[in-house]
């Protein structure tokens, strides 16, 4: 198995999904690879907890 290089489907940055990604991912049973870039993932993150802190 080798790195992948992907790109992010919100900004459009290619992106490096390395061979210890995948085995983590496989590890934990996740089907798909990611389609966010980190800095994306860790923004859409950071976005959703602010949403759910208004919900309750």
């Amino acid at each position: 198995m080798a790195d992948k290089t992907i790109v992010c489907k919100d900004c459009g940055k290619e992106f490096i999904f390395t061979e210890g990604e995948q085995a983590f991912y496989r590890e934990k049973g996740f089907e798909n690879e990611p389609q966010r870039c980190p800095e994306c993932r860790r923004a859409r993150k950071a976005q959703r907890r602010q949403n759910d802190g208004f919900r309750r």
